[in-house]
């Protein structure tokens, strides 16, 4: 039988499809009973990590399990253990790589430790939208919740998030909702040392979006470490994470004469800033040398490859969930920050 899984957006719900009633008949509690040569009961117990099963008969049934290709039935499990199996992700309707990825590897831990994923999807990263997906999840009986809040707005929502139910913000929010999260700041500061350290008088800056949270910490940290080396700092130019936004900051960027060196928020805009800087003649490395932030998988592959920052998706998703799974175990979670990486390629002309 094919699992159902739901994506809701808004009010709908889009349901995959279910295998017909002529489907193999999967094995049962009861066959793998036989075959393990023990009651229903114990069987049970095992599937709920009940303490009362010895080691060797735990083996034993395991193994059979494994033998069979058995799956327990959640709905059943879920009138005896009141566990559903099954967490809600809030997530903004994005294909950006930061979202994207980061509800990717969120999908991955849980799958790993035997959860389903409910996705909620938001058009906008108001309060009411936010809000309104979160009741949605809630409705469904999702034992967890996790919100990926890059947004300004989508944090400051989670202010008003509704108690008794386990929730983990990513990217950013408001205490007492728990946090996981890149060091933007940090990742900013590398990339900037990083192209301070060839040489450069100082850097420039194509920021993302002023409501981003993200966006806001990768330009405080360009900020205070030209502040902190006690360099000038130029003028600042922002993009929409597009690559559209990129080329447009890099053609206005090429009439800077005294230009030599650019960390852009990220590796999309990146792109583009090298196809503007390209066609008006400047040399990435040998007139101006760029940093990205994210090293999407192409990154590497740009022309030249890009010099960049990497967040670690996985880690995220690993730490979401941990954080989640000491909630719903009765338990307190703090919050998190995980390091960035600078990812040194030809841009910065540094290998």
């Amino acid at each position: 039988m094919i699992g159902e899984v739901n994506v809701v957006k808004g009010s709908d719900v889009e349901h995959a499809p279910v295998a017909s009633s002529s489907a193999r008949r999967h094995p049962s509690l009861a066959d793998v009973a036989v075959l393990a040569g023990v009651s229903h009961m114990t069987v049970s117990r095992v599937i709920n990590d009940s303490d009362l099963v010895r080691p060797a008969t735990r083996e034993r049934v395991l193994a059979a399990i494994e033998s069979l290709g058995y799956r327990p039935n959640t709905a059943a499990r879920a009138l005896v253990t009141g566990r559903t199996g099954t967490l809600g992700v809030v997530t903004l309707d994005s294909t950006l790589y930061g979202p994207a990825s980061t509800l990717y590897g969120i999908e991955r831990a849980a799958r790993d430790a035997g959860f389903a994923i409910t996705v909620a999807s938001v058009s906008r990263p108001g309060g009411q939208s936010i809000a309104e997906a979160v009741e949605s999840l809630q409705r469904q009986a999702v034992e967890g919740i996790v919100v990926i809040a890059p947004h300004v707005t989508t944090a400051k929502a989670l202010e008003f998030a509704p108690h008794g139910v386990p929730l983990v913000a990513v990217g950013g929010a408001a205490p007492p909702v728990p946090t996981v999260s890149v060091d933007q700041y940090d990742g900013a500061r590398l990339a900037t040392e990083h192209l301070l350290s060839l040489g450069h008088k100082t850097v420039w800056h194509v920021g993302g979006p002023a409501d981003w949270l993200e966006a806001a910490e990768r330009e405080r940290g360009w900020r205070e470490t030209l502040k902190a080396h006690g360099v000038r700092r130029p003028r600042l130019t922002r993009g929409d994470w597009s690559p559209r936004s990129g080329y447009e900051a890099g053609r206005s960027l090429a009439r800077e004469s005294s230009l030599s060196a650019v960390f852009v928020a990220n590796d999309q805009m990146a792109l583009g800033l090298l196809r503007a800087f390209a066609e008006a003649g400047i040399s990435v490395p040998g007139d101006v040398q760029v940093v990205g932030f994210d090293d999407i998988p192409e990154a590497e592959f740009f022309n030249p490859p890009l010099t960049t920052v990497r967040q670690d998706f996985d880690e995220v998703g690993r730490r979401t969930f941990y954080l989640l799974s000491e909630q719903m175990n009765g338990g307190q979670s703090s919050s998190e920050q995980i390091p960035a990486t600078l990812i040194v390629r030809q841009s910065s002309g540094a290998v």
